[in-house]
């Protein structure tokens, strides 16, 4: 037996250790320059024309959507099956969030569903100003088909990829923004490289880009080209939008930018091991994540769903169990409009009858790189007694 193994972990070593020392023995600790070349390296390895670097995942939404002009009045659509963050960023413009169910068989946003849900908004003059596919576990959703939509109906994208650098769309890496306006990374612990917290935006519109840059740092510029008037000298600065300390320092950034030389390592050992539970699982009545043949997925999570009609437990069961015996499981998620906030929004269950059947059946089984074989063979090992027992 080995000892408690959690669903995720982040992977430090030494080179990471140092990068961070030397940030700490440099004159800057925030606002040098290492924070600059996290955004250029992140960019660069995605495809895209720039990055900006924030505090936070949760940081890096509320300003796209302030940088893309939601407010008041606008509604902002994403997956019921996320990370609260993923809506709450509508909330924060004051805009209205409304929900899109999943697809049964990636998890993603159904594509289906979305087209059906405009047909029917159009008709009824509420378009949706804002669509936030999410790539949950890693895994791309249909972007090409999202952004076709886009253009049809006339609302903007951000992809909430959180969970997903370091995978691939079509061949390509996600976070180039070729079939969107912004796409949004998240570095916590848990994900595919950390900074500790941390968060990114990338886009290939420069507008965009100098927006959410302004918005990242109290809406405050030095630059005399974007003043509204002569400065007065050379220790000037503006405050010319309203924006907020969602700043990145350069301890976080040096982190990550060490963590970067390891991210295709890092993908690559998840993909590893989700082949081997592929094999371990596969007479054990589950279902298991099922990837698209021309995509990449980064592996954030490896999601089971219990095919109860086999098994006599219940999903809480099989959950308890599995901690109780030192198997970290988790649960991911919760659909967001069954949060108690949400339902003081007039949201009620039922609303997404896929994200709920799948919220009741799913459970996210241990899955970092450094997880070995042995952990492995235990995680399954107890998985089938709970589920036989």
């Amino acid at each position: 037996m080995v000892g408690y193994i959690p669903y995720g972990r982040q992977d430090i070593n030494q080179q990471d250790i140092d990068a961070v020392v030397e940030v700490l023995k440099s004159t800057w600790l925030t606002q040098g320059p290492v924070v600059p070349r996290f955004e250029e390296k992140v960019a660069q390895y995605c495809g895209a024309a720039s990055a900006v670097a924030v505090n936070s995942a949760t940081s890096a939404l509320h300003i796209a959507c302030r940088a893309l002009g939601l407010g008041p009045g606008d509604w902002l659509w994403t997956s019921p099956n996320t990370f609260v963050a993923s809506a709450n960023c509508g909330l924060y413009c004051e805009a209205q969030v409304d929900f899109v169910d999943i697809d049964p068989q990636t998890y993603n946003m159904s594509v289906t569903a979305l087209e059906e849900k405009l047909a029917k908004a159009e008709q009824e003059g509420c378009l949706p100003k804002i669509v936030i596919p999410v790539h949950f576990a890693g895994q791309p959703c249909d972007m090409q088909s999202i952004a076709e939509l886009a253009q049809r109906y006339g609302f903007k994208v951000i992809e909430d990829a959180s969970h997903a650098i370091g995978g691939r769309y079509q061949n390509e890496p996600i976070g180039n923004c070729r079939y969107s306006d912004i796409t949004v990374f998240s570095f916590h612990p848990v994900k595919i490289i950390t900074t500790g917290e941390g968060g990114m935006a990338l886009s290939n519109d420069a507008k965009l880009v100098r927006q959410m840059r302004l918005l990242r740092s109290h809406g405050i510029t030095s630059e005399a080209d974007e003043m509204t008037y002569v400065p007065d000298g050379l220790w000037y600065y503006q405050q010319i939008e309203l924006g907020f300390n969602y700043r990145m320092t350069d301890i976080h950034a040096a982190l990550g930018l060490s963590q970067m030389q390891r991210l295709d390592e890092f993908v690559t050992k998840r993909q590893a091991i989700a082949k081997r539970y592929d094999v371990l699982l596969a007479e054990l009545p589950v279902v298991i994540p099922w990837r698209h043949s021309d995509n990449y997925s980064a592996l954030h999570l490896y999601v089971i769903r219990l095919d109860l009609r086999k098994v006599t437990k219940t999903q809480r069961n099989v959950f308890e169990a599995l901690r109780a015996a030192g198997i970290g499981v988790n649960l991911h998620y919760i659909p967001v409009y069954r949060q108690p906030y949400y339902a003081g929004l007039n949201f009620k269950p039922g609303y997404c009858p896929e994200a709920e059947q799948y919220y009741s059946e799913t459970i996210s089984l241990p899955i970092y790189p450094a997880l070995t074989e042995v952990e492995q063979d235990q995680v399954v090992t107890t998985l089938e007694a709970v589920i036989n027992a």
